[in-house]
């Protein structure tokens, strides 16, 4: 087997020429339609947003970054004019029930017009009502009734008075009350020592009149509150009519601008009679306004009740509404009933309702990011229920958790016709299909937008006009091609791979941002690739404190890397350590150490906890594939070892199972493997090496610990030849391999990484099995036999014979 050769400069980036980019700057360039970028997505999302029955609410896959929200609010934007108008809805005052506010629906546009029109009618009322209850008439009237029944009350205690004095009895008014007492002939009235001379015959008749003058005195008592009520009733009879021909007028005037909305005209008939019958309690509620607050409260009677509760407020224009609402929670979804506090007890009214989330997107979209809306206490069940009824009832926390214990009102609940556009993670897309038996039911489409698109020079024009497209939205300065073609390359490297280019355009913005601030710093017209390449630097720059700390560990010894000469059983691996938005990797140490066994490959990072299932699951694989390859004609006796050296946390991933199957080949062989070189890359159980991901980050961050110890033209690192086509390595990473000072190697199989490692052959079997001594293969083959020749002497030692003499 021939040594693979290092790859050429040319494979190790992969340039986008400025001239395939025909335009002087990003000016002459369209906006992107994102159609071109995420078709599947787009073709969902018009598909959902046109079928029109109960369900068909979509779910927009995509990862942070990737331009979902802006995506999603300018295809709405452009569906807003569609479809059928909105309406305007309002919370009326119930006349029957009062803690359940009435619904209204309007045309949109016209419910802050029917708002302004009960304020002014309110304020207009009041006066009105003063008006009518000062005037000379209705006091003449009033008076005339008043007067009427003092003289209906005293003319019958006259009569009484007539009858008693008849019978020889007066009847007296005392300070407690009424009194009958015995007269005399002269009319005057008898003391009691009088009233004991008197015949005892005449004594006992007296005293008769009087037990009957008093029977009939407590009857006509009697009368005398039930002729107040109804007197009291014939005057609040006098006020309605005194004010039914005012407020006739005053509805009258309303009507003709609602005459074609029956529920208006019939809200308007039902607050003309409220006020007729209503009479004498508005006056005393006018009164007192002054004095406390106008609004209604529950069992109060006030002119504040004919006010309109403007819910939802739509354009007259028809433009369907698009809410995005960042925080989710219960009643920011659903609406609230807010509370005031009124000589010390809390109360609400029609009025202290106010609308959520869903009210105000009602005939149109609400956008909502699936994530906020789970973590909010029952708002996703809230959300669920009201898909699921077809209306929005307004309902309260605490009454949910059982905590309200006032009465509450109670509001009819709204009618729901809207489309709802979840946006998350497609991990949590997945877990609501498995989980939640309501969610395909409620979310019947799903758009799911692309991470990455081929790179290609239709998608290279394509991604050109999305730069465009953004740096028009943050009115940036325009780019030249150059500038363009180094974000394209970028692009591929956000991707890791030459081939493809990220979708996710929040790196990219930022990117240009901060291109633009340099371009700004140099009063430069056009965003040039200079520009670029200092926002880059400044990114990895302000990233790069723990990477040096690392370089500066390994080049002062205290992590210990060899970047030169050999070792047996030891290896240089690559680690990948991702921080926030940042991503770096450099070299750790794999050792090996083999022993006579049973043939058992001992996961010290495993035994200890450290390591993780993809790990751990690497090492099984590397140790089936030595005894697959190696235990077919003998058991394996040795018991090995492998281990991360100077690792104090977690190790997951397979991307070291390369590194560590050629330590542990090396320590069974006893072949040094040379330590200028460091090895990434998974292996398969037939020792074919497999593509592992951050395959840049792991070239660079060995590339830098060996400049920083100087470069020799020896060092260098082993990829998978997968990963070829992912390489978009720093321009010094690549000027170093042009000048033959650092390399690169693609690796396809075990044997080739053994080979560049060891500098000797793999090593074929003949026709006979038998493999050349001083090959890779043949050493590893004699030191398993060594072992198994040491573990059998072991197992059975040779028997002493002892002397005859004995």
């Amino acid at each position: 087997m021939r040594s693979p050769t290092p790859l050429p400069p040319k494979a190790l980036y992969t340039p986008c020429d400025p001239t395939e980019l025909p335009f002087s700057s990003t000016d002459a360039l369209p906006d992107l339609d994102a159609a071109v970028i995420h078709g599947r997505a787009i073709e969902a999302i018009h598909l959902g947003l046109d079928i029109h029955h109960e369900g068909y609410n979509l779910f927009l896959l995509g990862e942070t970054g990737s331009g979902r929200h802006a995506i999603i609010r300018q295809l709405l934007e452009d569906q807003r004019m569609g479809g059928e108008a909105p309406a305007d809805w309002c919370y009326v005052y119930n006349f029957v029930d009062a803690n359940r506010p009435q619904l209204l629906r309007l045309p949109c546009g016209r419910g802050a017009r029917l708002q302004g029109d009960m304020q002014h009618f309110v304020e207009e009322l009041i006066p009105a009502i003063s008006a009518v209850f000062q005037s000379d008439e209705y006091r003449s009237r009033l008076e005339a009734m008043q007067e009427e029944e003092k003289q209906r009350e005293e003319a019958e205690l006259q009569a009484l008075g007539r009858e008693s004095g008849a019978l020889g009895v007066a009847l007296m008014r005392t300070p407690h009350g009424f009194a009958f007492v015995p007269m005399k002939d002269d009319e005057a009235t008898m003391t009691p020592d009088e009233f004991g001379q008197l015949p005892e015959a005449r004594q006992r008749e007296l005293e008769e009149h009087i037990k009957a003058l008093r029977e009939r005195l407590h009857k006509v008592m009697n009368d005398f509150p039930r002729w107040r009520r109804e007197l009291q009733s014939r005057i609040k009879e006098a006020g309605s009519e005194a004010l039914r021909v005012t407020v006739t007028h005053l509805v009258d005037d309303l009507r003709p601008a609602y005459a074609d909305l029956p529920d208006i005209c019939a809200h308007l008939d039902a607050v003309q009679q409220d006020i007729i019958e209503s009479g004498e309690s508005l006056r005393e509620s006018t009164r007192s306004e002054d004095d406390t607050e106008t609004t209604t409260y529950s069992g109060m009677i006030s002119v504040q009740r004919y006010l309109v509760n403007l819910l939802v407020e739509n354009p007259s224009g028809g433009a369907r509404p698009v809410v995005h609402e960042d925080h989710p929670t219960l009643q920011n979804l659903v609406g609230r009933i807010e509370h005031m506090v009124h000589m010390g007890t809390l109360t609400s009214n029609f009025t202290l309702i106010r609308a959520g989330a869903l009210h105000r997107a009602n005939g149109g979209f609400l956008v909502l990011d699936a994530l906020k809306v789970l973590t909010q206490p029952y708002a996703w069940e809230g959300l669920k229920r009201c898909l699921t009824s077809g209306t929005v009832p307004i309902e309260s926390l605490s009454e949910l958790i059982g905590l309200g214990s006032t009465i509450q009102l109670e509001p009819e609940p709204m009618p729901l016709a809207l489309k709802v556009v979840l946006i998350g993670e497609r991990l949590v897309y997945y877990l609501l299909s498995q989980y939640d038996p309501d969610f395909p039911a409620l979310f019947k489409i799903n758009a799911d937008m692309e991470s990455e698109i081929e790179r290609n020079p239709e998608n290279t024009a394509a991604y050109a006009r999305l730069v465009a497209t953004l740096a028009r939205q943050d009115k940036l300065r325009p780019l030249s091609p150059t500038a363009v073609a180094r974000i394209i390359e970028h692009a591929a490297r956000l991707a890791d791979d030459a081939e493809r280019l990220s979708t996710h355009t929040q790196p990219i913005d930022d990117l240009m941002r901060q291109a633009d601030h340099f371009a700004a710093t140099a009063e430069a017209p056009l965003i040039e690739r200079t520009h670029v390449e200092a926002a880059l630097e400044a990114q990895r720059h302000r990233h790069e404190r723990l990477r040096t700390r690392y370089r500066d560990e390994i080049v002062r010894g205290q992590l210990l890397i060899a970047t030169a000469g050999t070792h047996v059983g030891q290896v240089n691996g690559l680690a990948v350590i991702a921080l926030g938005d940042s991503t770096f990797a450099h070299p750790m140490r794999i050792t090996a150490t083999v022993r006579v066994g049973d043939g058992e490959v001992v996961d010290i990072e495993r035994e200890v906890k450290l390591g993780g299932p993809i790990h751990s699951k690497g090492v099984m694989i590397l140790a089936a594939f030595v005894g697959s390859r190696f235990g077919l004609g003998m058991p394996l006796s040795l018991k090995a070892s492998l281990v991360f050296e100077q690792s104090y946390g977690g190790v997951e991933g397979d991307s070291a199972s390369l590194a560590e199957l050629t330590a542990l080949l090396s320590a069974i062989a006893g072949i040094p493997l040379r330590q200028s070189l460091a090895v990434t890359g998974s292996v398969n159980q037939f020792g074919v090496v497999q593509p592992v991901g951050g395959i840049n980050e792991k070239i660079e961050g060995f590339f830098d610990i060996c400049s920083a110890r100087g470069l020799t033209g020896e060092q260098g690192v082993l990829i998978p030849h997968a990963n070829v086509c992912h390489l978009m390595l720093r321009q010094e990473v690549v000027e170093a391999v042009r000048d033959g000072r650092f390399n690169v190697w693609a690796v396809a199989d075990v044997d080739a990484a053994m080979t560049l490692l060891s500098g000797l052959p793999a090593g074929v079997a003949d026709d006979k099995g038998e493999l050349p001594e001083e090959s890779v293969n043949g050493r590893i083959a004699a030191g398993l036999k060594r072992l198994t020749r040491l573990r059998r002497e072991f197992a059975h030692p040779k028997t002493v014979s002892k002397p005859a003499s004995e």
